[in-house]
């Protein structure tokens, strides 16, 4: 069993309040189901929209991101799987997809401190 990251990307969903409050509810099941099997090793949160960036040897400061929405970070979740087959096989019944966004399935590397 490994550990993988879990990156969404794009997808915001439109329509009604109540078209929206039923995408969430998606999310909700979906995350559940990946719990009850024993596959969550951390919940995730979404992310803001907003934040800043720290770059170059200066370690310069500024707003930020500036991405295409589609290529924006907008939440992330931490999974337990066989392996990295396994964990883009589960990444496929996330609700993401409905609205053009996007599951990135990272692994996460093991580093003996």
């Amino acid at each position: 069993m490994g550990e993988f990251l879990y990156l969404f990307r794009g997808g915001e969903p439109a329509g009604s309040p109540a078209q929206m409050q039923q995408h969430m509810q998606k999310w909700v099941v979906w995350i559940k189901e990946l719990s009850d099997t024993g596959h969550i090793k951390a919940p995730g949160h979404p992310l803001e929209r907003t934040g800043k960036l720290v770059k170059g040897k200066q370690k310069l400061v500024t707003d930020g991101p500036y991405a295409e929405a589609k290529d924006l970070v907008g939440g992330y979740l931490l999974v337990e799987a066989k392996d990295l087959d396994h964990a883009a096989e589960l990444a496929r019944g996330c609700p993401i997809f409905e609205t053009g966004g996007l599951v990135e399935v990272r692994p996460i590397m093991q580093m003996n401190l």
